[in-house]
């Protein structure tokens, strides 16, 4: 490892030189931003502890990182929690380690449990590694309405000819979008998050944020949150309302946020993150999209095996079950309590 790397929990004063760095590297999923950390804090209450890495003056390397105490999920250092992608940007493998290193220090010094580095491709070989889930993205091009399944374009016209209808916006569609999610989430047995994360992304990103709401006879029964990066956009929320499946807004949705990526002269459209094989991704395999493996590496600072904070634990099951039983009034106000806990 090179002995000129230098590094530290990076200040305010950092902040220029952070996003030059991150944003000369393309700075791919949008999540390397320095203002997360103030969503971080608003939304949740978390403190995010951002590593940079210099070789002399110059910056080599970032990670950003959450710092997230729950009695229930335990003390984690997550790069990034609540969002698809994260972990260490480096110019090289010394740099890398350097960061990985001074996280794990970091987190000893807490007292944390556990670093999670949520990755695309593996940096760390050493480190033990979970593969359950995979991105799943769509390349664009010019003829894409010809390249898609005829299953696809059917469900596509059947959702038209029903009467949705789907409307863009940001702040004013905010409440209609809430209301699906959390009914969506409600339904799934999943705590959701509270209204504010949202209302924060789209204040601190509102050139790279935009909600999609689909609607029968003005009322909305699936929405989704995109948001964009130079080359990609992503859609890591989306929901519809389960009773109007056979209408196909979830297909709508999808379509009018993949035209939208295609306006935006993106590249990619990321479907956001599925389980191999379950429901999600055979909906997102029909359209196209490429399953690109996720690694999340793990440093473990306590002995146990790795962290399992997955819906399909076994041991969730009970709770899921009587969760889905629980009034939405109940599930908006007592969900953001406990999902602020669950990176």
């Amino acid at each position: 490892m090179r002995n000129d790397v230098r590094v530290e929990i990076a200040g305010p004063s950092d902040r220029e030189a952070w996003e030059q760095f991150i944003n000369a590297r393309g700075d791919e999923t949008g999540y390397h931003s320095w203002d997360w950390q103030r969503v971080f804090a608003n939304a949740f209450g978390h403190r995010s502890i951002y590593l940079i890495a210099r070789s002399g003056d110059r910056v080599t390397g970032a990670l950003p990182l959450v710092e997230i105490k729950s009695r229930l999920f335990g003390h984690t250092l997550t790069s990034l929690p609540f969002l698809n992608y994260g972990g260490v940007v480096a110019e090289s493998a010394d740099v890398a380690g350097a960061l990985s290193a001074a996280a794990r220090d970091a987190a000893r010094a807490r007292g944390c449990d556990y670093v999670e580095l949520r990755h695309v491709a593996a940096q760390f070989h050493e480190l033990p590694c979970k593969r359950h889930k995979v991105a799943m993205r769509l390349a664009l091009r010019s003829n894409l309405w010809e390249g898609l399944d005829r299953k696809v374009r059917n469900q596509i016209r059947k959702a038209e000819k029903s009467g949705l209808t789907v409307e863009r916006g940001r702040d004013s569609l905010v409440g209609d979008f809430y209301r699906v999610f959390s009914r969506n989430m409600r339904d799934l047995g999943t705590p959701v998050y509270s209204r504010r994360l949202f209302e924060e992304v789209l204040r601190t990103f509102p050139s790279r944020s935009q909600l999609h709401v689909v609607r029968l006879n003005g009322e909305p029964i699936a929405a989704g949150f995109s948001y964009r990066t130079a080359a990609m956009v992503q859609l890591p929320w989306a929901s519809s309302i389960r009773e109007f499946n056979p209408l196909c807004p979830n297909v709508l949705l999808y379509w009018d946020a993949i035209q939208f990526a295609c306006e935006s002269r993106a590249s990619v459209f990321d479907m956001g993150r599925s389980t191999p094989n379950e429901g999600t991704f055979r909906f997102k395999s029909q359209w196209g999209a490429e399953a690109v493996p996720l690694h999340w590496e793990y440093q473990l600072l306590t002995p146990g095996a790795l962290p399992n904070v997955s819906p399909a634990n076994p041991k969730f099951q009970l709770a899921i079950a009587l969760w889905q039983r629980l009034p939405l009034a109940v599930t908006n106000s007592v969900g953001p309590m406990i999902v602020r806990a669950i990176p």
